[in-house]
């Protein structure tokens, strides 16, 4: 049985702020594995039309939009099982305007903690920049960490796009890996 219930716990403590107004924090796709993944697909931070769901959205390859889309045709192509990885966001809750250095260092903090709750967890694959720097923070900067080998894509988003095939590739090339790792198999296999 996948264990969602633990991460959705995670996400409501995220949810609450100092000041008690509550942020937008979207659930665990009950489709992934949960506590189980071997793979962690780390994106950005929640997009607008996830956003726009409110309090039914979910972090999933299931929502509407090209970013979602991306990101799924590359997965299938990938080979990884659904079952096998778990997508999240470095920032995981909504950020108004351009994210900042702080908005960073506090993804890193709410990742540490996600990633204590992934005990079965053998690769990371961070799609854009925020995401893999927030990743090499935490890597570098806590004290003790748990390293699994990180892939970097580009993010899957239309607004990021000239090399679109590029990016494509890149992708299913990544969770090909990433999957490969948890496989237990060789990389060069």
């Amino acid at each position: 049985m996948v264990d969602i219930r633990t991460l959705n716990a995670l996400a409501e403590t995220w949810r609450s702020t100092a000041d008690a107004t509550g942020r937008f924090v979207p659930g665990f796709d009950p489709r992934s594995g949960g506590t189980a993944s071997r793979v962690l697909v780390l994106m950005q931070s929640p997009g607008p039309r996830t956003i726009a769901a409110g309090s039914a959205a979910v972090c999933s390859e299931d929502n509407l939009g090209p970013t979602a889309a991306a990101f799924r045709a590359a997965r299938i192509e990938s080979g990884l099982p659904r079952d096998h990885y778990l997508r999240w966001n470095l920032i995981p809750w909504e950020i108004p305007g351009r994210i900042r250095p702080a908005d960073i260092e506090q993804g890193r903090l709410a990742l540490g903690e996600l990633l204590e709750l992934l005990p079965a967890l053998d690769a990371v694959v961070t799609y854009g920049t925020v995401a893999l720097d927030g990743v090499m923070r935490h890597l570098t900067l806590h004290d003790d960490p748990r390293v699994v080998p990180v892939l970097a894509a580009p993010h899957p988003s239309p607004a990021n796009g000239r090399h679109r095939a590029d990016q494509h590739l890149r992708s299913v090339n990544a969770l090909r890996l990433a999957n490969r790792l948890g496989s237990g198999r060789r990389v060069a296999d």
